[in-house]
């Protein structure tokens, strides 16, 4: 006989879905809305009609995020939302528009066809054989248009980087950056093999760096018993827990980081990347992706570890000098014009950490006012090397760059004054860049830091002139390169990022009081 006993019924208690402010997190969902929207234009619209529609779609979707941007920013509308994993406020929001400016000037850059006949971009992913590829590049198939949606993608992932308020939020921003990335890197129209070797690289040395931040996640989750920056800030201001969890995980999320950031000695696959990858993707990393690794560094670092700053602040000491020696030093020794300005992003990662370790209100003011000089200065150094073009390609030679004044003269103007930008020459926006940095840093007690960057910064004036006295000094190379005709795209990026560039640093006093932001961050 079998006896059945009846079990009491368990309680469960109901599950509430997160409350969502879906006005605070409308930048987010207009990008990453327009991303799945342009995966179905290419499924259903034919070849021919994909790229316009992408382009439009691209353009008005960063130009939207743009705009509410700025309307929710200026109208206080700050919240914790998503159950607390995104917080958005007033320096999240300059973050964005600071973000979503330059990712707009990098995506006209994407859809030039004009430098290079078809695009930038392959006009068949697939790899072909050695002849038909080289013949095949120098036809003018139009190029594959997916490059538009990935880069929208890669767009929400940085605008979730440095609004997340919890580490799994960063971690799904981190990987929603990069894994669009990978992808773009090797899509070169010309030098495929190149292309192709950068994004291996870049994608096997971001799974590792990515592992390691994830680590890093788990053992401050054993440290703190909670993934929030609030709860892990809380944590670490009461004390009495294990501080090899704590610092164990905060110096392996910070690898993850300071990898993004390209900050030396964690930027190995910088030069490589930079010079394979198609140049307007190199303008996109170099420029947005620096933004979103260093915002969310800031949010981290001001939310979550502040109380245990005079722990880990002398070793990003450490970091910083590395990154611009390195940078300034090696840099030196380039004689390819991609590889050098990645040397450059090392050596500017450097100058950026002082801001971030500052820890106050001037200290993100003048972080966010580098990154946006900086990016812009970038955009149009590489929107130009797009324009000088030899029968391979791009000129990236510095020695073809020889005599370039007397081929073009507003093409070596130009050039010069992003050049003197990043040099840190009064009267360009990267004079008051470094000055805001390196007042900030000042102030906090970091002035041998401080002397450290600014002998970098002499050094790294060395190539940044070199380049301009071989443009304007040096006889032309016999056979050297043109200076092919901007389509619209170019065009306007370029004025737009020169007229920046000169205007912020005669007028700089409008930008900082929009990216003025007050700390303590939320979180």
């Amino acid at each position: 006989m079998t006896t059945v006993i009846l079990a009491a019924p368990v309680s469960v208690a109901p599950i509430s879905a997160p409350s969502i402010d879906y006005g605070a997190i409308l930048p987010i969902l207009i990008i990453l809305g327009a991303a799945c929207l342009g995966v179905l234009v290419e499924a259903l619209l034919k070849a021919r009609q994909r790229y316009a529609a992408q382009v439009a779609l691209t353009v008005t979707a960063i130009v939207a995020a743009g705009v509410v941007t700025v309307l929710q920013g200026t109208g206080g509308h700050y919240a914790v939302t998503l159950a607390g994993a995104l917080s958005i406020d007033q320096a999240t929001y300059a973050m964005w528009g600071v973000l979503l400016a330059l990712a707009l000037a990098s995506v006209l850059l994407m859809a030039d066809r004009t430098a290079e006949p078809g695009g930038a971009f392959v006009a068949q992913a697939a790899p072909l054989a050695a002849v038909r590829e080289r013949a095949r590049t120098r036809t003018i198939a139009p190029m594959q248009t997916e490059v538009f949606p990935l880069a929208l993608f890669a767009t929400g992932g940085m605008l979730i980087f440095p609004a997340s308020a919890d580490l799994i939020t960063l971690f799904v921003g981190l990987e929603v950056l990069s894994l669009p990335l990978y992808l773009m890197c090797g899509l070169a129209r010309r030098r495929r093999l190149i292309s192709q070797e950068a994004a291996v690289k870049y994608f096997l040395l971001g799974a590792f760096a990515s592992a390691i931040l994830l680590y890093g996640i788990a053992l401050l989750y054993g440290y703190a018993g909670s993934l929030r920056y609030a709860d892990i800030g809380l944590a670490t201001q009461a004390g009495g827990r294990t501080d090899a969890l704590l610092f164990g995980g905060l110096a392996l999320l910070m690898v993850g980081l300071l990898f993004k950031g390209s900050v030396g000695p964690f930027h190995t696959w910088t030069p490589d990347v930079y010079q394979g990858a198609p140049t307007p993707v190199t303008a996109f990393m170099a420029s947005c992706t620096k933004v979103a690794a260093f915002a969310a560094m800031a949010r981290v670092l001001y939310s979550a570890f502040a109380p245990s700053v005079w722990d880990w602040k002398g070793t990003l000491w450490g970091v910083a000098i590395a990154s611009m020696l390195i940078g300034a030093i090696l840099g030196i020794t380039q004689s390819d014009v991609k590889r050098m300005l990645a040397y450059s992003s090392v050596a500017h990662a450097g100058f950026l950490l002082l801001g971030v370790m500052a820890l106050t209100s001037d200290g993100v003011t003048g972080t966010l006012f580098y990154l946006l000089t900086y990016g812009f200065a970038t955009i149009g150094t590489l929107a130009l090397v797009m324009l000088v073009r030899n029968a391979d390609g791009e000129a990236t030679q510095v020695s073809q760059w020889a005599g370039l004044a007397r081929r073009s003269p507003w093409v070596a103007g130009l050039m010069t004054l992003f050049l003197l930008s990043f040099a840190g020459i009064p009267l360009t926006s990267g004079f008051i860049g470094k000055l805001t940095v390196f007042s900030a840093a000042m102030e906090q007690g970091m002035g041998p830091l401080v002397v450290v960057a600014m002998v970098a910064t002499a050094i790294t004036a060395f190539f940044y002139l070199k380049i301009v006295v071989l443009m304007f000094f040096a006889e032309p190379v016999d056979g050297g390169p043109a200076v092919t005709v901007p389509s619209p795209f170019v065009l306007t990026v370029v004025v737009v990022c020169g007229v920046v560039t000169l205007g912020l640093g005669l007028y700089p006093s409008a930008a900082l009081d929009v990216l003025a932001v007050q700390v303590p961050l939320l979180s």
